[in-house]
């Protein structure tokens, strides 16, 4: 028997058989690349609800649409405070010796704040600074033996990060504007005694001759008329009322993605930079990502400014325009314009506002030295032997002066310590300490008053700073160096 087409019916079976083997397999294939391309689906719901969640997804941006009611995070955060600032206190106890202890007779410019004095940075049990510093930066990090203190300082919660200040700012204002800069997951971790005196006294290059303008008071919108009206010009007196005028940032704004209990005006420049100075607030610099990466900011002093070159710690800045522009369009955000702009950015005009501001700012002047010349250098008619000492010192062995030339002590460059030759990178209370990269050369005029150093605060007295300085350049000073620099510069 023969089918249509002449196939023997054997044949055709045996065709039939391989096409529904054929069927059978495409299908199996289907099936499986069906299952496949649902559990990629699957698998990337999942990694978008993780997002959502809050888990780890790398991302330069911060998040827009906030799911969780402010009530919930605000309890949720509030709650956590405890735990988070305990585990912060910890971490300074163990770096440092935090205890009240003055220098005698050594006050601040205002002369109502004494200068804390000794090292505070902790060693390792048997471990002495004169031993130290005979290791080499290998045999540190081999052995595990850089001093705890000088690693990176983490912010008081540095995966939430954001402006945080110390309380007597805190009351002063809200006494003041009735504006609260309370946050409620969290609080300053130094110590007042280990900050700049409050309120800081103000010098105007202008005018030497009325000393401290600020009358003991800080400078905020309901006094800034009354105390530089007939002192300043009126472009002055405009860029000063916007540097003590509330905009919205990262942390107090009106929205539900804030940390102030209610809805805020938000922050003011002299907020963090009070009178002018600092008062040791603290903060994250914007430029870096992820997170763990980005620096504490030891918010600097704007005293001198006028002299300056570079402005921010990191960014190069070449203007103090361009430095106030940049402070309100992405430092109050974290350098995100994409949350500035949901919580309510205030754009600077560059021709006036941003100007005016600066154009204050530039009259800031560093605090009386009596004991310098015109030169910046010490008048050794009413140094000490010891403080001429440290002067030859911060000159000669200890090479300061390479970065920190007189008179104002400052090279307007950057430089790289390269302190990650001392210590292998490690996570500090969510902070890789690693390395710290190119930093700019603050001034070393009135640096008695603007505790702690370094640009994270990670050094808290000067003595920590020579110590520090000491390992890094490989100096060996003696005992008697290091107290005689340490003279010098208190002079400064």
């Amino acid at each position: 028997m023969k089918l249509p087409g002449k196939i023997p019916v054997s044949s055709w079976f045996i065709l039939n058989n391989l096409k529904e083997k054929r069927r059978h397999e495409m299908l199996k294939k289907l099936f499986n690349s069906t299952w496949i391309i649902m559990g990629a689906l699957c698998a990337s719901l999942i990694a978008l609800g993780a997002a959502y969640a809050g888990e780890a997804v790398k991302s330069s941006y911060s998040p827009v649409v906030i799911t969780e009611p402010f009530e919930e995070t605000m309890s949720r955060m509030k709650a956590a405070k405890p735990g988070v600032m305990k585990r912060q206190m910890d971490l300074l106890n163990e770096r440092y010796d935090l205890d009240n202890r003055p220098a005698k007779g050594v006050m601040m410019s205002g002369g109502e704040k004494p200068v804390q004095e000794g090292v505070r940075a902790k060693l390792s049990k048997g471990m002495t600074w004169e031993k130290l510093a005979l290791m080499t930066p290998e045999e540190m990090r081999k052995k595990d033996l850089w001093p705890i203190g000088f690693l990176p300082l983490p912010h008081p919660n540095h995966p939430e990060g954001g402006m945080v200040f110390p309380k007597f700012h805190i009351d002063e204002i809200k006494k003041q504007e009735g504006r609260d800069l309370t946050r409620f997951d969290l609080d300053l971790d130094l110590p007042d005694h280990l900050l700049p005196e409050f309120p800081s006294p103000i010098y105007l290059t202008t005018r030497p001759d009325l000393g401290d303008v600020s009358q003991g008071k800080i400078v905020t919108m309901m006094n800034y008329y009354e105390m530089f009206n007939g002192i300043l010009n009126p472009k002055q007196l405009e860029g000063l009322r916007l540097l003590v005028t509330a905009f919205p940032q990262q942390q107090f704004n009106q929205t539900e993605d804030r940390r102030s209990e209610l809805p805020s005006r938000g922050v003011t420049c002299f907020d963090c930079h009070l009178n002018g100075h600092t008062n040791g607030a603290t903060h994250l610099v914007g430029d870096i990502r992820p997170q763990e990466f980005r620096h504490r900011l030891d918010i600097p002093t704007l005293r001198g400014v006028n002299i300056q070159r570079l402005f921010g710690s990191q960014r190069a800045l070449k203007s103090i325009e361009d430095f106030t522009e940049f402070e309100q369009r992405a430092a109050y955000f974290d350098g995100d314009p994409v949350i500035a702009t949901k919580k309510g950015v205030n754009v600077l005009e560059r021709g006036s506002q941003a100007h005016f501001m600066a154009e204050f700012q530039a009259l800031l002047d560093f605090p009386p030295a009596p004991k310098l010349n015109i030169y910046g250098k010490l008048d050794p008619k009413k140094a000490t032997e010891s403080e001429l000492r440290g002067e030859e010192i911060f000159s000669g062995k200890a090479q300061c002066a390479v970065c920190h030339p007189a008179p104002y002590y400052t090279d307007n460059l950057m430089h790289n310590l390269k302190t990650e030759r001392f210590f292998k990178p490690r996570m500090v209370n969510g902070r890789m300490a690693a390395s710290d990269g190119p930093i700019k050369t603050f001034p070393l005029r009135g640096i008695k008053d603007s505790p702690p150093y370094l640009h994270d605060g990670r050094l808290l007295t000067l003595e920590d700073t020579v110590e520090f300085f000491n390992l890094v350049q490989e100096l060996k000073l003696t005992k008697k160096e290091k107290k005689d620099l340490v003279n010098f510069m208190r002079a400064l």
